[in-house]
């Protein structure tokens, strides 16, 4: 069936909703926008242009929106401290919603929200839309092969010249821990999902050159310890000279018993190991011996992916995989880096999940 959203948030990020993920699904029957909601007037103009829609379907607050039409769900683009109130207000008018990562701005936050979901029996996604990107997904497909053995351990590389004040979108330069808000979420999950398992340790230095323009940590060096022992270790970084690996386009390699995996600027590359080769190259490894991995085909990706995701299971197909509940861990691995950072201590992630999560009262 078509269902009925509402689009929360049509500036910024949100006008790539109103113009690349939603339309496509529009044009598949998938859905139908009925309204668009944003405080600045002037980024409503992005769903009238993108959507199609008139001055009468376009709102300045989210009440009086889910109040006038009677949708099915809404999509949530709005800055993450506001997340809790959209949905706390999405649920009153009985809509499940798709939301832009992360789930809140703190993980109380976050657990909050997926209680009340829970508790409202709507259903709630979150566009991890990194995970689910082309080149990532092919990586995945790759490791959940077995064809390279187990995997030991991942690497990860997100480095950016975004060190000027707006060049990351100004209100990302306003706000505590800026990098994993908003850029380790996504990739402390692609490790997570990359491991295949939950994270059991994880220890964490985040940072602020004199040069970053930011209110709050813009550079971080991460080391995640798996529950089935695998690995990981993540660079980010915002305030660098140059973007080696920027949005879009990160370093990742895995190193499986029988191969090297190596995604870079988006293309994938493997390399067999082999017994007889020189076990030392003064220059490094031979080029001839990488495998070109052809990307997965595909006519949607990310987000608009994830939009055909969430309608699927409001058809009572299986939940998606970025569901609220399971989306948790993602939170929490943002959480354990922020107070690993803070005290200096590796921080016991699934014991700072249950204890938040007891801890919560809704």
């Amino acid at each position: 069936m078509t269902y009925d959203v509402i689009q929360v948030g049509t500036g910024g990020q949100g006008e790539r909703w109103c113009k690349q993920y939603l339309p496509p699904n529009v044009e598949d029957g998938l859905l139908n926008v009925v309204a668009a909601v944003d405080t600045d007037e002037a980024a409503l103009e992005n769903a009238k242009t993108g959507l199609g829609l008139s001055d009468e379907q376009c709102y300045a607050d989210a009440a009086t929106a889910f109040a006038e039409h009677d949708a099915d769900c809404c999509t949530i683009v709005v800055p993450p401290q506001y997340h809790e109130a959209i949905v706390d207000e999405a649920l009153a008018h009985d809509l499940h919603v798709l939301s832009e990562k992360p789930i809140a701005d703190t993980l109380e936050a976050a657990v909050r929200i997926a209680e009340k979901v829970d508790r409202a029996d709507r259903k709630m996604g979150v566009t991890m839309s990194h995970r689910f990107d082309r080149d990532k997904t092919t990586l995945r497909r790759e490791l959940r092969s077995g064809e390279y053995g187990p995997l030991d351990y991942l690497m990860l590389r997100f480095t950016c010249n975004c060190r000027s004040y707006g060049s990351w979108g100004a209100f990302r330069h306003d706000i505590e821990d800026p990098l994993l808000i908003e850029g380790g979420v996504h990739h402390l999950d692609i490790l997570a999902d990359l491991a295949d398992a939950r994270c059991e340790t994880l220890y964490a230095q985040t940072w602020l050159p004199e040069w970053g323009e930011y209110a709050g940590d813009a550079q971080a060096l991460i080391n995640l310890t798996f529950e089935d022992g695998t690995r990981a270790v993540y660079e980010g970084a915002k305030t660098n000279a140059a973007a080696l690996n920027g949005w879009g386009n990160e370093y990742v390699r895995a190193e499986c018993r029988d191969a090297t995996l190596e995604l870079d600027g988006r293309q994938l590359e493997r390399y067999p190991y082999d017994p007889d080769a020189e076990p030392q190259l003064a220059a490094g490894v031979d080029a001839d011996d990488a495998e070109r991995i052809p990307l997965l085909e595909g006519e949607k990706w990310a987000n608009t992916w994830l939009v055909e995701q969430f309608v699927d299971w409001l058809d009572g197909g299986e939940p998606m995989a970025t569901n609220v509940q399971d989306n948790l861990q993602s939170m929490a691995l943002v959480e354990a880096a922020i107070r690993s950072s803070e005290t200096g201590d590796p921080v016991a992630v699934q014991e700072l999940l249950t204890d938040t999560v007891e801890s919560v009262s809704v």
